[in-house]
């Protein structure tokens, strides 16, 4: 595959970790970094408006390691004179390498303040915001992304527009989750909507996102749409092996064997350490509980022993438990595709009141509601 180019990066495959909400923090992206160096790994996203007004929160996610090369990070917001402004301050600071706006998350308290999925419907304020962190982001040398879904429902489609809109204010690449914002993350991704998208947009490269639990499934992907690239998310969830996988099967060698349960307990220690030092013992091992489903899933372990990982209180009550386990266990058949992280949907989506009654409004939410939203 042709390698994707970022500003003065080159990533060869194109592989990008999604940013998921309490999850793509320093740590994690750490450990994906050590399985499969030289990707995309994107940070949390971060509210614009927090940020630019100095939100404790905010500005806690803007978070990397030492060692991290490329930094990736994902805004998202509504008011396109907010989304410069991030996309600035970060810029001056010499913050990040690289942007990418949220066009697709679903979450009520996003879509309700006319961000994340409900934007493009929007098209003049999706211009504006995708124009104004384009020419911020160059001045500084940063490539600008956007990554969206197919639209908020069957009856409101806007990923055909949405990618010809970024491509046409200078986005150096789009992806698409081939949901939409109704379907949450249930049923199966519609990967036919990413090859149209490919197909409407012709001069970046066009990513595709969802259901992508192993290595053949990216294969796939690209065969069966003729994307650019692909998107991991729920996929590397306790599997940041994943994108070693992923590496190996775009250059066409087998993919490695699965961990057994040994090598699984020993990189989820790895991890809640690692987590523990960058948000404190407390902290951390809460933060790290949800992360021992996820990598015990498709072990039989048995479920009082997923429950007891659930409830740990300390690294070593977590080191104790994985103790007791045989380390030669291997995955069950079929173990690799269990979903892992949300499999709702549909869902109810909230627009602001009156949204969906005038395409061409630019109106923009209260600021400072905005940035309360975000902790600041």
């Amino acid at each position: 595959m042709t390698p994707l180019v970022l500003g003065d990066r080159t990533v060869d495959p194109p592989v990008v970790l999604a940013p998921m909400a309490g999850v793509t923090n320093a740590p994690f992206r750490s450990l994906c970094r050590r399985y499969g160096p030289g990707l995309v790994y994107v940070n949390e996203m971060v509210m614009a408006t927090g940020l630019v007004r100095g939100g404790r929160k905010s500005e806690s996610l803007v978070s990397f390691a030492p060692d991290e090369e490329f930094r990736s990070l994902q805004l998202y917001g509504s008011d396109p004179e907010m989304i410069g402004a991030a996309v600035e301050m970060l810029g001056s600071r010499g913050a990040v390498d690289h942007v990418d706006l949220n066009f697709g998350c679903p979450a009520p308290k996003v879509t309700r303040r006319g961000g994340g999925a409900a934007v493009p419907v929007k098209r003049r304020l999706l211009a504006a915001i995708v124009g104004a962190a384009v020419r911020a982001g160059a001045r500084h040398g940063i490539p600008v992304t956007c990554k969206f879904r197919m639209g908020i429902d069957d009856d409101l489609l806007t990923y055909l527009d949405t990618g010809r809109i970024c491509e046409e204010e200078g986005a150096a690449a789009v992806a698409l989750h081939a949901r939409t914002a109704v379907q949450h993350y249930a049923p199966s991704a519609r990967w036919e909507a990413i090859a149209e998208l490919k197909r409407a947009v012709r001069t970046i490269p066009v990513l595709g996102n969802g259901d992508i639990w192993e290595a053949a499934d990216a294969l796939r992907m690209v065969g069966e749409t003729g994307c650019d690239g692909v998107v991991i998310g729920r996929g590397c969830l306790g599997r940041p092996w994943l994108f070693r996988d992923l590496i190996e099967a775009f250059a066409g060698r087998p993919a490695p064997p699965v961990p057994r349960l040994g090598e699984v307990l020993d990189t989820m220690l790895e991890h809640a350490d690692a987590l523990c030092a960058h948000s404190g013992a407390d902290r951390g091992i809460r933060d790290f509980r949800k992360h021992t489903g996820w990598y015990l899933t498709g072990y039989p372990v048995g479920g009082e022993v997923r429950r007891r990982f659930s409830m740990v209180s300390s690294f070593d009550e977590l080191a104790a438990l994985a103790g007791t386990l045989d380390r030669d266990v291997e995955i069950v058949q079929g173990g690799t595709r269990i979903a892992r992280g949300h499999t709702n949907g549909p869902i109810r989506v909230v627009l602001p009141e009156g949204y969906l009654d005038d395409p061409d409004d630019m109106t923009v939410p209260d600021d400072d509601v905005a940035a309360a939203l975000s902790g600041g």
